[in-house]
């Protein structure tokens, strides 16, 4: 087993800051770029970013649909390239947002071993089938070193019409939070009442060597935040960047500077290519503005 998914991304924000960018190949920034809408295509995409951005940018995030929309030979390509984004010092979240019940969520969850063929060092995912749900994919990060980020508090226009419905007092989306914060706490589990927020040691100086592995993903472009994330003890995944909207502004004003936050930049990056230094370029520009 590797170090546990927080421990790496402590030290992975440490040496590189805290910037994930998306690998987002749709066919419409193919066809900027200038390649075919096709396996070829979608190798080359990814062949670029990963050679100009693995060896500086602490996280890489693969959107996984873009690469299952090429079939078998789509997602060889994935394989390829999370496997060199790792090799060169990026860890790869992959942007899946799986959720489902027992055999399954088990399976879904096999990307986080070590011996998979995709071997990712973390993986999102849906827990509207409930907390209990997830409990195979916790065990499976437990038991490998891997890390989750569960969908919290999106900002998509219609994310309340589920994330705001309350529950024993609770909104769905702070149950989600505070169900995260469980797994963060040494010996909790679904069904156990959930523990105080003082039980589990904040990220108070951002990411540290207690961050823990299990994070949420709360978007950058929220008006104001809506879920208390006191004492989650993992990092929060805020997406929402750049051509979304959101701003650094908008994460010191949802967040403060006491959140262990991985800001996630996709299409304001991606943009700057096809040329290897502009994507450098532009990941470099987003990075001062995160540490500024």
């Amino acid at each position: 087993m590797s170090a546990p998914f927080g421990h790496r991304l402590a030290d992975a924000v440490a040496a590189r800051g805290p910037l994930c960018v998306g690998i987002d190949p749709h066919a419409p920034l193919l066809e900027r770029w200038g390649l075919p809408d096709d396996p070829e295509g979608l190798a080359r995409f990814t062949d670029t970013v990963v050679e100009a951005l693995a060896g500086t940018v602490a996280v890489l995030k693969p959107q996984l649909a873009f690469y299952e929309r090429h079939g078998s030979r789509g997602l060889a390509v994935l394989e390829d390239g999370v496997a060199r984004a790792r090799a060169a010092g990026a860890l790869v979240l992959l942007d899946a947002k799986r959720g489902d019940i027992g055999s399954t969520m088990d399976a879904y969850a096999d990307v986080l071993r070590p011996d998979h063929l995709l071997a990712a060092d973390a993986l999102t995912v849906s827990p509207y089938l409930g907390p209990g749900s997830l409990q195979p994919a916790v065990d499976t990060a437990r038991q490998y070193g891997g890390g989750l980020f569960v969908l919290a508090r999106t900002s998509n226009p219609d994310a309340g019409t589920l994330q705001h419905a309350v529950v024993d007092g609770r909104s769905v989306a702070q149950v989600v939070v505070d169900t995260v914060r469980g797994w963060n706490t040494p010996g909790w589990v679904v069904g156990d009442p959930l523990p105080d927020p003082g039980a589990v040691r904040d990220v108070a100086s951002r990411f540290g060597p207690a961050t823990g592995s299990f994070g949420v993903v709360v978007g950058a472009t929220l008006p104001e935040l809506d879920v208390d994330l006191t004492g989650l003890g993992g990092p929060v995944l805020a997406p929402g960047l750049g051509a979304q909207g959101g701003s650094a502004a908008d994460l010191r004003r949802l967040f403060g500077r006491g959140t262990a936050v991985v800001p996630t930049v996709s299409r304001d990056v991606l943009a700057a290519g096809p040329d290897p230094a502009g994507l450098r370029a532009a990941a470099e520009r987003w990075a001062a503005e995160l540490t500024g």
